[in-house]
């Protein structure tokens, strides 16, 4: 029930802050910890719990807010560090940096903080099991932890509803396996783990288990979700009325119950005394584990599933080529307009916002396109700087005058998913311009062109991409490569390049894992360069020492030239670069014969250096 004061409008973050600590007051709640998270630890948030960008204006995907008396702070990574400047300002919240996104200093700070007989109090239904671990052994014994409340429930008078979007089937050609095997394996696995049932909430390894997508999530097409499996059947737990009854009937003909989303706690506690059950301490809440009944034994592994999808099949790697070469096209066809928009001297002004939006209507044109894979991000000069910059009206730049145009977008196709950044010049470009992109660009090479054992921990590769940086006194401070989802996530497990994940055993590298690589130079203020193909795992040749891997580079979209300083190149770099080009004349031009403009665009732009 709300309390009087919520039904007031609070629009800033300030005047929210001041009702919220009213509440926690009421409850005798001295710490409130706000996450960026959902029921099922999700990156991007349906906006039913985008509560922390609501009460503190920080639109940044990563981000805990906590929210005492007479302290508010907020911490996040150095993705996110300008932009949370700008958007924190007047709020009274205080920025709070920490070196990855997958720190929990937040909680360092909090067990530092508190004092005996205080309470703190986080939400246990969007407080992933891990990290309610950590809080409860970085708090002292005489602080209480309480995860039976949310708060924002009587603070946001206008929370918006649970989405409601159709739930369909991700049918044929695409899926390499019927649900009705991937459950069979599925199974297989827990017999492994010694489990007679499993429990998942991850909302992709639900998408992809049951070979149903849907449109919950903005750029994700995912759906709310839960699902229970059992020995012999499983229960999907989505919310009345998202299922077509078509699709409902051959779920349970094929041994997927379904039932209401609200029921899966219920489902948990009911499970037999004797059972056992596997589950992800990294991927489910604390509030899953506390609905589990206490006769059952619990197994904690890392989901099957998200070893299973990060593999994909010889038939979804031909999928994904396909629909890189859809997406190629699309960007050769919106970079010529670009070029010759740019070009014109008659022309109207052209914004940040305006090459999103013509961008976006690129890839609509484009078969088997769904949505964009994430926010366009379009930052000139200064904004390309922060590197998860998104225009907003108002406050967007002008593409005039010189400098450096940083495009990263992506989209979804019923076949793939995809992932690529550009830098154009505009205008004139300097000596340091060139230079800077170069380096990028040799990083970028260097782990494109790598070779590895199989199996060796994702997190090690990293550095073979910073080491050209690294030389010349240049870091960046994000990771170099994130897994990337067949029509599913644009971020996704277990691999991940990046110098902040720690190398265990789930981030082995195996064949058929996408993966991004992305290095970047940012320079605050002036511009930012990041170069970003999407590649995959790929046999190479075995030798007396093992197994090997390298990368296909699956992005198909040239690579400005007229930004690079060939003499900082070595020559078998541009020969990569010009072999590379060779390709993506070969596999779009085919796309292009009735563009013409698009077409003389990309023989323009690949040709050899």
């Amino acid at each position: 029930m709300q309390t009087p004061a919520a039904s007031h409008s609070h629009s800033n973050p300030a005047s929210r802050l001041t009702l919220l600590r009213a509440a926690m007051r009421a409850q005798q709640i001295d710490a409130l910890v706000v996450p960026s998270a959902d029921p099922h630890l999700s990156e991007y948030l349906p906006a039913h719990w985008q509560g922390r960008q609501w009460l503190s204006g920080f639109t940044g995907s990563v981000g805990t807010l906590v929210v005492m008396q007479d302290f508010a702070g907020l911490w996040t990574d150095g993705r996110y560090w300008e932009q949370a400047e700008t958007e924190l300002a007047g709020s009274g919240i205080v920025l709070k940096k920490i070196p990855s996104g997958a720190s929990v200093l937040f909680i360092d700070w909090l067990g530092s903080t508190m004092q005996a007989g205080q309470t703190v109090a986080v939400d246990g239904a969007v407080l992933g099991l891990a990290n309610a671990r950590l809080l409860r052994q970085a708090l002292a014994a005489d602080v209480t932890l309480r995860t039976d409340i949310d708060l924002l429930d009587a603070v946001w008078a206008e929370r918006p509803s649970m989405p409601a979007a159709a739930i369909f089937e991700h049918g044929a050609p695409y899926p390499a396996l019927p649900r009705v095997e991937k459950l069979a394996a599925l199974r297989a696995s827990m017999a492994a783990h010694g489990a007679s049932h499993h429990v998942v909430s991850t909302l992709d390894d639900i998408a992809w288990l049951f070979n149903l997508r849907g449109a919950d999530v903005s750029y994700n097409p995912v759906f709310l979700a839960h699902a229970l499996v059992g020995p012999q059947r499983a229960t999907l737990f989505v919310a009345d009325g998202k299922l077509p009854a078509d699709l409902r009937a051959a779920l349970e003909e094929q041994g997927v119950d379904v039932a209401p989303y609200a029921l899966a706690a219920s489902a948990l506690a009911a499970l037999p005394a004797g059972a056992s059950l596997l589950l992800d301490p990294r991927r489910v809440t604390y509030g899953t584990r506390q609905a589990v009944a206490d006769g059952v034994r619990v197994i904690e592994a890392i989901n099957p599933t998200t070893l299973a999808k990060s593999r994909k099949t010889d038939s979804e790697a031909a999928h994904v080529r396909a629909a890189m070469e859809q997406d190629g096209a699309a960007l050769c066809e919106f970079f010529s307009w670009l070029d010759a928009t740019l070009a014109d001297p008659q022309r109207t002004p052209l914004t940040e916002i305006g090459v999103d939006e013509r961008l976006s209507a690129c890839r609509a044109r484009r078969a088997g396109f769904v949505s964009p894979s994430f926010g366009t991000i379009a930052g000139f000069n200064a904004h390309g700087a922060i590197m998860h910059y998104h225009a907003q009206a108002g406050s967007e730049a002008t593409i005039e005058g010189d400098g450096l145009l940083l495009i990263d977008s992506g989209g979804q196709y019923l076949g793939g998913t995809t992932d690529i950044t550009r830098v154009v010049p505009v205008g004139a470009i300097t000596a340091q311009h060139k230079r800077d992109f170069t380096l990028v660009l040799r990083s970028m090479i260097a782990l494109s062109r790598a070779q590895f054992p199989r199996g060796v921990k994702s997190p090690m590769l990293d550095a073979i991409a910073r080491a050209p940086l690294w030389a010349e006194g240049i870091d960046f401070g994000h990771g170099t490569g994130h897994g990337v989802g067949f029509f599913l996530n644009v971020h996704e497990g277990p691999q991940s390049i990046s110098q902040s994940a720690m190398p265990e055993p789930q981030t082995a590298m195996e064949a058929g894992m996408i993966t991004s690589v992305e290095p970047g130079i940012y320079r605050p203020g002036q511009w930012g360069i990041r170069i970003e193909n999407l590649v995959l795992n790929v046999a190479a040749p075995s030798s007396q020492f093992g197994e090997f891997l390298t990368f296909e580079t699956l992005t198909l979209c040239p690579i400005d030239t007229r930004c690079v300083e060939r003499s900082l190149l070595r020559d078998d770099e541009a020969a990569w670069l010009n072999a590379y080009h060779a390709t993506v004349r070969a596999r779009l031009a085919p796309h292009l014969a009735t563009d013409a403009p698009a077409l003389a665009w990309l023989e323009q732009r690949t040709g050899a250096i």
